[in-house]
């Protein structure tokens, strides 16, 4: 089942509007309303509660990224002509 469900969305990240969703969701996430939420005298661990929100949004962000670019390496390989035929 797993690698069903991880196939089908790798093939899923392959289509546009895919990316121009979690493209829109990163800039709303970095704008007015959730850094001012984030923007607190409180800390969390001894650190900043806004230093946390951007620095675990950066990492969600790479690791979108990172999915993107493994669906699009998937598309390259199902794409490719098999040797020998």
């Amino acid at each position: 089942m797993w690698p069903r469900l991880k196939r089908l969305l790798l093939t899923r990240l392959r289509f546009r509007e895919s990316w121009i969703v979690f493209f829109v969701f990163g800039v709303i996430m970095m704008n007015y309303p959730f850094i001012s939420i984030f923007n607190k005298p409180a800390r969390l661990f001894r650190i900043p509660i806004l230093y946390l929100y951007l620095q675990i949004g950066w990492a969600v962000s790479i690791f979108i990224i990172w999915l993107f670019n493994k669906a699009n390496n998937l598309a390259d390989h199902d794409d490719a002509p098999e040797e020998g035929s």
